[in-house]
């Protein structure tokens, strides 16, 4: 099948391509880039040098250059709802993944808040471990890819929440990222000097963009409640990976055993591994990868569920994700090109 990519030359942009490069059933016809149009993919991906798609010439981001079986748009939120607009007045029934925001909030409030401008609608939800979720996006032609840290943060959560062990107070998340997650546009706070020996928070108070999605999942999969998430995210010293502590309060454990039940939720999803008791997870175990670790702890003392989640924010929490949800929509193998595992040390 033919797929294309609008926002190639950004780090997503980088890994749908890198990730593609070996996929059984998708071969890129056109990577499309506006500030990099006219040069080769190597040239802006060196890592993609030995490969055949390192040659290929990245091209404007047309709907005529990026008509395919199935289009990535890995672009800046605000920038795909345009693009998106042309390739569909083109072709209706054009089948199209967003790595970006602009389709993922229902809540036009929510969105206007967030992200500012108009809201473009809702496309169905990209996140295939959820509840009934897989069915849904196998019967869709538009999806709209989760973010890295709603992604993070709603699979540690969801088992707790969809058996309605959670309490009235907020489920608190803290959670680091590393400098990728924040793209390739340079910034002081992203310079090394900034970054390497020192962690920082920011957008704490209610404020991070990922907040309105988290709680959009977890209202879903218990409609009756009303989950609230209390988010502190963190920059790290690290190039990819993100690792979140969720603290969920917990109503009532008796009789339940907390690894059992998020064993038992995840048990038809091939990249989520519920960890050990007493084991935990990595960013290291799972880069490059698109798998999710998670360790379920429950800390009697405080009354709360303390789930820890690891992924690669750039593969599950990006390009990975986007082609497991293709994957899905075009009825092949959903783990097809993504079994990788991570590359640690």
């Amino acid at each position: 099948m033919r797929v294309s990519i609008a926002g190639a030359s950004g780090y997503a942009g980088g890994e749908l391509l890198r990730l593609l490069e070996g996929h059984p059933t998708f071969h890129v016809i056109a990577a499309a880039a506006h500030s990099a149009a006219g040069s080769r993919i190597d040239s802006v991906h060196p890592s993609l040098a030995p490969t055949p798609i390192g040659s290929m010439v990245m091209c404007e981001s047309t709907p005529a250059n990026l008509q395919a079986d199935i289009v990535f748009l890995a672009l800046p939120h605000g920038q795909s709802a345009l693009i998106a607009l042309d390739l569909l007045s083109a072709n209706p029934d054009q089948m199209i993944v967003d790595l970006g925001a602009d389709f993922r909030l229902s809540d036009k409030v929510a969105w206007e808040r967030y992200y500012g401008g108009k809201h473009a609608g809702t496309w169905e939800y990209g996140l295939p471990e959820l509840a009934n979720q897989r069915s849904l996006i196998s019967q869709a032609t538009r999806v709209a890819n989760p973010g890295c840290y709603a992604t993070a943060i709603s699979l540690a959560c969801a088992p707790a929440v969809a058996a309605r062990l959670v309490g009235d107070s907020a489920i608190s998340v803290v959670a680091a990222s590393g400098t990728s997650g924040a793209g390739r546009v340079p910034s002081p706070t992203l310079i090394a000097s900034s970054v390497m020996g020192a962690m920082s928070a920011y957008k704490i108070g209610g404020v991070h963009q990922h907040t309105p999605e988290i709680e959009q999942v977890l209202k879903k999969l218990s409609p009756e409640d009303t989950p609230c998430i209390s988010f502190t995210p963190l920059l790290a010293p690290m190039t990819r990976g993100i690792i979140a502590t969720c603290s969920i309060p917990i109503s009532e454990i008796e009789g339940v055993n907390p690894i059992d039940l998020y064993r038992d939720y995840y048990k038809d999803s091939r990249f989520v591994s519920v960890l050990q008791e007493g084991q935990m997870p990595s960013t290291s175990n799972v880069v490059g990868s698109n798998y999710v670790q998670l360790s379920v702890n429950l800390d009697k003392h405080a009354g709360q569920l303390i789930v820890i989640s690891t992924l690669d924010n750039l593969v599950k929490g990006a390009a990975g994700q986007a082609i497991q949800n293709a994957n899905i929509m075009c009825d092949i193998e959903e783990t097809s090109g993504l079994l990788q595992s991570g590359i640690a040390p």
